[in-house]
């Protein structure tokens, strides 16, 4: 990379910075190109962006972010993970990490919280963005569904009386 390549990577990456509220560190010691493929696969899916950086250079980007406090976790050969629904994140790193010994989760921060292995995983754990959003919906839904229910059960009550009203009068009148 020349120094215009890296200004605009570190440019990039303060940019991403600003936008996210959460970034996963994690390294990738020996992982061929078949599995970095299939994790980058994974994270896409997961609406999820994942950049192996230079080291010196995410540093760079780091500078004056809230997320200053994972600048000591770059070291080594080390990787990047963000999305805007950090529970993405978070799932898609902890799955991957279960099945390839070779990628290591070191970390990462949820707005200025600096979060250690142990916090990823309690965010992985949590329901995604979506899943939330579904029960919140059907949580709403749930009430105006039985407030029709009890409003529609008396007009149903009051047919059935008229009809039958109406069947014995026509009995009557035979």
């Amino acid at each position: 990379m020349d120094r215009t390549e890296k200004r605009e990577f570190v440019a990039t990456l303060a940019g991403v910075f600003a936008e996210t509220s959460f970034v996963l560190v994690a390294q990738n010691k020996g992982m061929t190109v078949a599995e970095v493929s299939e994790l980058r696969r994974r994270m896409r899916g997961a609406g999820a962006t994942y950049k192996v950086a230079k080291n010196r250079l995410a540093g760079l980007a780091l500078d004056g972010t809230r997320f200053q406090g994972i600048q000591p976790l770059l070291k080594g050969p080390t990787a990047l993970a963000w999305s805007k629904d950090p529970v993405a994140v978070a799932k898609t790193a902890v799955e991957f990490a279960k099945t390839n010994d070779k990628f290591v989760i070191l970390g990462g921060a949820l707005g200025t919280q600096t979060l250690a292995l142990d916090g990823v995983k309690a965010l992985a754990e949590l329901p995604s963005l979506e899943t939330l959003r579904a029960q919140l919906v059907g949580l709403i839904q749930t009430p105006a569904m039985r407030i029709a229910g009890v409003l529609q059960a008396p007009a149903g009550q009051l047919a059935r009386v008229f009809g039958a009203y109406a069947k014995k009068d026509e009995a009557e009148a035979a």
